[in-house]
């Protein structure tokens, strides 16, 4: 009988062990593949011809992962300079300046990238701007 009490109350410490190893090793996967997804939209948007959309890169980096398109999420901007030198530009909604379907020259864009595992247990955001200033 001693002995029985003694092996459950060594089991008991070793099983929860187990248990939080399996938990960290699945947490450290998924963010490794969110990191992998992240990175690999990043590049595809910084290899993409100038554009004003970007989302077909970005779900096809994530797609390339076994993911569902919507796991990734993309906020565009253009920049737009100050007209006095002496203020700051801002950032406007859209990959584009209103009206155009191509960017014109010098246009200065910032594509920021969300992606989140299908588990819903890591997310990753990056930025990425393009130029062709």
């Amino acid at each position: 009988m001693i002995a029985v009490v003694l092996m459950a109350i060594m089991v008991v410490p070793i099983l929860t062990a187990v248990s939080t190893t399996i938990t960290a090793s699945s947490r450290s996967r998924s963010a490794a593949q969110v990191e992998t997804a992240v990175v690999n939209a990043s590049d595809r948007v910084n290899r993409a011809p100038n554009s004003c959309d970007y989302g077909e890169y970005v779900r096809a980096a994530v797609q390339s992962q076994g993911w569902p398109g919507d796991s990734a999420q993309i906020v565009q901007e253009q920049y737009v300079p100050p007209t006095v030198l002496s203020t700051a530009g801002t950032w406007e909604a859209g990959a584009c300046p209103v009206g155009l379907s191509e960017p014109p020259d010098l246009l200065v864009q910032r594509v920021t990238i969300t992606i989140t595992s299908p588990d819903g247990k890591a997310s990753r955001t990056i930025q990425v701007v393009k130029s062709d200033v």
